[in-house]
């Protein structure tokens, strides 16, 4: 099957299938047109995954669908951004119907779940690479920035962390234990915290979603706001289905996709009931700069902020 069978028969289906109105022209044309509505703003953010790089090779095409465009919409999530639609920029190492039709399916899962549609994208040959560009709406002047924390508010997790890194060496394993299934849920169907997004819309002053770590992402929070913060280790969820990912992958790994989010104390009395649950308050925002970790000992732990893996250094 070639490039332009797959295209007609694959995945423009796939773009009729998740099509919505803030789409005006999808795939057939030189380019996509979104329509962004009145008093709203354009959101959008692209990432690439490379096979044996963010998953390993020979990966469920199902799996690497839903994932990879969970892994994207997670950036508009928190950002607190609606969305809407986004291209994909696929490169094969051949044209296999069958594993594309595997993809599409996870694609469409993941499309129909978040709410977005494909609105276009470009295929080609070589080594196994998916480049995804989301595209969200948000009310003007709503969007939840990296910048915008204080000294003195909360720093507060939207679920357990550790997961995702809890599960690769489980990844490859023909018959992983029971105590495994929760970590490997976490790597293969991660959750966009779209609605949680939304709902912290004029609530939070800061937020990211925690791809390289709850270290790294809240280090980047705090360079781009100034500030410094002290968390509590022993806070951080860190529980799946009864089996606990270790202090370091909650910490350290990546993958889990949730959102870390910076809020003074009053948000919280403002915040639904249901939204309140969802959160859970791991430390707060200090003046100066640096990240101490406050255990439950008593000992102070001043840390150095891992700036995220590295695809150069590799690491």
């Amino acid at each position: 099957m070639g490039e332009f069978e797959l295209i007609r028969t694959l995945f423009r289906p796939l773009a009729e299938a998740t099509w919505q109105d803030g789409v005006v022209l999808g795939p057939g044309d030189d380019c996509a047109i979104q329509r962004v509505p009145p008093g709203h703003e354009l959101v959008f953010s692209i990432d690439t995954l490379v096979a044996g790089v963010h998953f390993p090779a020979g990966y469920d095409p199902v799996r690497l669908g839903w994932r990879s465009l969970a892994a994207a919409v997670s950036d508009l999530a928190a950002m607190g951004a609606d969305p809407v639609c986004y291209t994909l920029a696929l490169t094969l190492p051949d044209a296999d119907p069958g594993w594309a039709k595997s993809l599409v399916g996870g694609l469409e899962e993941a499309s129909r779940a978040f709410g977005i549609a494909l609105a276009g994208g470009d295929i080609t040959r070589g080594p196994l690479t998916l480049t995804i560009q989301v595209h969200g709406t948000v009310p003007e002047g709503q969007a939840i920035r990296r910048s915008g924390a204080r000294s003195g508010e909360l720093v507060a997790v939207t679920g357990p962390l550790g997961g995702a890194a809890a599960a690769l060496s489980w990844l490859e394993a023909a018959s992983p234990p029971a105590s495994a299934e929760g970590f490997l849920a976490r790597y293969h169907r991660p959750q966009p915290r779209c609605e949680l997004g939304r709902q912290l819309r004029g609530l939070a002053t800061a937020a990211i979603d925690i791809s390289d770590g709850l270290l790294a992402d809240l280090g980047h929070i705090l360079e781009a706001s100034g500030v410094g913060a002290e968390l509590e280790p022993g806070r951080v969820p860190r529980n799946f289905d009864g089996t606990q990912a270790t202090l370091d992958q909650a910490l350290n790994g990546g993958d889990d996709y949730e959102l870390c989010v910076i809020l003074p104390h009053s948000a919280l009395e403002q915040l639904p009931g249901s939204v309140a649950d969802s959160l859970w308050v791991v430390g707060k925002v200090c003046a100066g700069s640096g990240l101490r970790l406050m255990h439950a000992d008593g000992v102070i732990e001043e840390v150095s902020v891992p700036m995220g893996y590295d695809h150069f250094r590799g690491q």
